[in-house]
This record gives structure tokens, sequence and C-alpha cells, in this order.
């Protein structure tokens, strides 16, 4: 019953702001591979990135939002098989039929064409999917991808091992979108305590979520970078996003507040200034704890 509120709800203040519809970014996705998604489309299946879904998905939010035209469109997450949110390691025995490459890229031109949107991208993508995407986009004659919206934080550093490369601005030059640069929230430290946090904290609400924090070398990894923090007279939270803003494939890092004070800490973040000495701190957390949030996953890594 929730579906489709944050697009009608930046539809009334488009209305009533009466801002210049040019003066603002309008981003969405349409929804990856799931057979338990049945609410999104008209037919009452699941949600699947082919071509008939990706236009039905457009002209539905489109609808919502009152305007003529998406600026960002991105898919979620891909069509085939990808290990994703926790699990990192590929199982070839997982691979099943998916919408081609080529498929989906051509709902974006069309769409380009017709004016839907300006420009595409993707999200939760793989080096290969990346590359797969540029190369089908090349062989249509389409626009190519122009961003990905990938986890990345102090504490999830996994895109600067390949997909770094691939979108490096000598090569198909595509953006990252940074989601969750606070790592949940737990880079603000705000769950050192155990006892300081409430059970609908989303450690504690989504299933897994804790056991897997509290059994990695988050929880160490977290501290020294607040003490770093501190160090360079900043926030843990305000440190974690002005990380994220310093990383020269980043052009823009996604925050989500939920209390005002929150969101003038976050956007206050984006002010502060990056140097030498944070970034060497920063390595030298990095080399004691490389990885510190991987620990043996349900569905492999």
């Amino acid at each position: 019953e929730t579906q489709g509120r944050t697009d009608r709800t930046i539809a009334k203040w488009l209305k009533e702001s009466g801002i210049d519809r040019e003066k603002v970014i309008l981003a969405t996705k349409v929804c990856g591979n799931s057979d338990r998604l049945t609410w999104f489309r008209k037919d009452g299946e699941g949600t699947k990135v082919n071509y008939d879904q990706i236009i039905e998905s457009v002209d539905a939010s489109l609808e919502r939002l009152g305007v003529d035209y998406i600026d960002l469109l991105q898919i979620h997450w891909p069509d085939r098989y990808v290990p994703l949110f926790g699990a990192n390691r590929y199982d070839a025995s997982k691979e099943t039929e998916s919408s081609p490459f080529s498929e989906q890229v051509r709902a974006m031109g069309d769409l380009i064409k017709a004016g839907k949107i300006r420009h595409y991208g993707l999200s939760n993508e793989t080096p290969y999917g990346t590359m797969a995407f540029v190369q089908a986009a090349k062989e249509l004659g389409v626009p190519p991808p122009i961003s990905i919206q990938n986890s990345y934080s102090l504490l999830v550093r996994e895109f600067e091992s390949g997909l770094s490369e691939v979108c490096s601005e000598r090569h198909e030059n595509i953006g990252l979108l940074a989601y969750s640069p606070l790592a949940g929230g737990v880079l603000t430290e705000k769950y050192a305590n155990p006892k300081s946090y409430s059970d609908s904290s989303r450690l504690n609400i989504i299933p897994g979520y804790k056991e897997r924090y509290d059994g990695s070398m988050a929880p160490a990894a977290v501290a020294a970078y607040a003490d770093v923090a501190r160090k360079h007279g900043m926030t843990p939270a305000e440190f974690a996003l002005a990380f994220c803003k310093s990383r020269t494939f980043v052009p823009s890092t996604i925050i989500g507040a939920t209390t005002l004070e929150q969101l003038k800490e976050n956007v206050g973040a984006f002010n502060r200034e990056w140097t030498e000495d944070m970034e060497k701190d920063v390595n030298e957390v990095s080399a004691r704890f490389p990885e510190p949030w991987r620990t043996p996953q349900r569905g492999g890594g």
C-alpha cells in the first residue's frame, strides 16, 4: 500500500514549491528480478528487467510524479543471478535465464529517444555486468550508462578492486553513487554500546544483520575510525561522509537521515575539507582492518 508514495510526495512538493523543474534532478529505479514483488506490475506477476516492464515502470513513475521526464533511471539490481546483500561468492550453479543486456539497453535507448528519461544507470552491479551494458550500448548505438549505485563506505570498499578500473574517467567514465556511506548507521558509532540502541534499529530489524556485525572485525574498525574522526575535530558520521566525498570516483553520496539533527550533520560533512593527514590515518586503519565486515555468509562469502 506504500508503493509509489515517494513519487506522489515528490510530486506534491514540486507543485507546491513552484521550483523550476530544470533545477531538480529526479532519479528513480526499476525493480530487479524478484518473484516476490508482485505489487509493482499491472499483471500481478513478479518483477523482471525486461523491455515491457522497464517501459511500464517509467510510465507509472512519470504519472505519479506529474512530470514529463526522469533525469536518471537506474536498474535497482540485476535481472540475472548475482550474489547480493551480504553474499559475495559467485555460485555458477545458481545461474538462470535472464533478460539479455541488449533488451534492457534497447528499452533505455527508446526511453531516451521518447524524451521520457535523459540518462540511465546501474545499481548493485558487477564489473562483468557493467562492461556488458557498455558493450551492448555500443552495439546498439545507445548512450552508455552514466552511473552505478553500489554500497561504498569506510567499511565496504569492494568497489575499489575492479569496478573502479571499469568506471574510471579514462575508461568508461561511470560515476559511483555511493549508497550506505555510513554502513547502515554503524559508522556513526551509535552501536558501540549494545544497550544504547532500540529493538527497532536497523541492526536489529534486518535478520542476521546484528550477528553478522558482531561476528566481524567491523566493531573494532568503527571504533578506530571514530577515534580518527575525533582527532580531526569531526563526528564519526561527518568523517565517514567526508571520506566518500573525497573519492575521485564518487560524484554523489547518498544520505538518509531520520531526524533534522542527522540531516544537518550529514549535509555539513560535505563542507569539510579532506586532508593528507586524514588520508594517511584512514590508510593506517584500513591496513589493520582491510575487510572488516567480511564474515561467512549464507549464499557464500
